[in-house]
């Protein structure tokens, strides 16, 4: 086997995504196995150089793995002609600024979603891309992990017949950080540093039903802010400005509706934080993101309405789970996996900023949509 190193700059390595996800479950995790073979002789060899703000938390993460390079300079790494990957993993208003030096500089990019904090610039991005002839890819995890895999499948194979609309639930309980400590950082809850559920949460929605049901084609969404008041990192108390709640609907090409509720204000009462329902003609499915549970017309029950008498049956064990049938890797590794090889080989690959932009859009129009409390049809973009 012949090794073929990759430099892979990794900016905002420090934040919880950056850290676990990208560097330790990913890129690291392909060097533990030895690197990425490709399957002509040649083992990719990913070579993280971290970049950040933090310059002890850089050095600390460093030591931890037993890496060497790290800078708080991205000018510097992006002019260092060794450097072919520039990968963006900060808050988003950090993001364009970024990107578009690291095209500059002629390196492929691979991002974070959203792309950019608007749809102009996340368009701009993806021609500033083309025409500078580099790779590019927005990471598009969900539709890597193991319960969409199998929706998917269920999809592919006809199992659904017609499918007629889709239901998801996504979220959970963060704690306002007074008495417990939030889970997620107080930026997202700051619509002035790019923070809100609905452009964290609707480009994920979006990449998710176009690859799996179709084009959304039309956006109507009301948003809220339940929670007014947080704690931040340092026990201060801060005015909420950002969205931690949204309601959607979605039309889809082909005539399927989806309905998707999002909220950072919800105690969990299902099997997993997000869950998707899809009801076709000939059966339906309940996916979360590791599991997949099935009910075909053939074995359906006919419950009666009647709120008279108590419930004799469990609709919950009335369904079946679908088997692995295959082994899942971390969605994520999955992901930077096929982007490595577009790089390396130019394999086809199509989780590009063009699709990143599109999910840049829906959050656009959702916000818009509950502003003017109007529903809006979402245009096809092309460069």
């Amino acid at each position: 086997m012949t090794r073929r190193t990759v430099r892979i700059a990794m900016n905002g390595v420090t934040g919880r995504m950056g850290y676990r996800q990208h560097l330790v479950r990913s890129v690291l995790a392909l060097r533990e196995q030895g690197g990425l073979d490709l399957g002509d002789g040649t083992v990719l060899w990913p070579e993280p150089v971290l970049v950040g703000r933090r310059e002890h938390a850089l050095r600390e993460i460093a030591e931890r793995h037993g890496l060497t390079e790290w800078s708080t300079d991205l000018d510097a790494v992006l002019a260092d002609e060794s450097i072919d990957v520039y990968f963006d993993a900060q808050v988003t208003s950090a993001r364009e600024e970024a990107i578009r030096q690291a095209v500059a500089a002629g390196k492929h990019v691979y991002t974070e979603k959203p792309s950019a904090t608007g749809l102009d610039a996340a368009l701009g991005l993806a021609r500033l891309a083309r025409d500078a002839g580099v790779k590019h890819g927005v990471v598009q995890d969900k539709i890597f992990l193991p319960g969409l895999l199998k929706l998917k499948r269920l999809i592919d194979g006809g199992f659904f017949g017609e499918i007629l609309s889709v239901r998801g639930e996504f979220g959970y309980w963060v704690f306002e950080g007074d008495w417990q400590d939030a889970q997620r950082p107080s930026w997202n809850y700051r619509a002035e540093e790019g923070g809100g559920i609905v452009v964290d949460m609707f480009p994920h929605w979006e990449y998710v039903l176009h690859e799996l049901f179709g084009r959304v084609t039309s956006v109507q969404a009301h948003v809220t802010t339940h929670i007014p008041q947080r704690w931040d990192e340092h026990g201060k108390p801060y005015a909420a400005t950002a969205d931690d709640a949204a309601y959607g609907i979605f039309q889809l090409e082909g005539g399927a509706v989806a309905q998707i509720n999002s909220s950072w204000a919800v105690r969990v009462h299902r099997d997993e934080l997000v869950e998707f329902q899809v009801d076709g003609t000939h059966g339906s499915a309940v996916a979360g993101l590791r599991g997949c549970r099935v009910q075909h017309r053939a074995a359906t029950p006919k419950p009666v309405w009647n709120p008279d008498l108590p419930v004799t049956q469990s609709f919950r064990d009335q369904w079946q789970e679908v088997p692995d049938n295959a082994d899942f890797d971390n969605g994520f590794k999955a992901q930077w996996e096929l982007f490595l090889r577009h790089v390396a080989l130019d394999e086809p690959y199509s989780w590009d900023l063009l699709a990143g932009a599109r999910g840049v859009q829906l959050a656009e129009l959702g916000l818009k949509s509950s502003a003017e409390g109007r529903r809006y049809d979402v245009p096809e973009l092309s460069l």
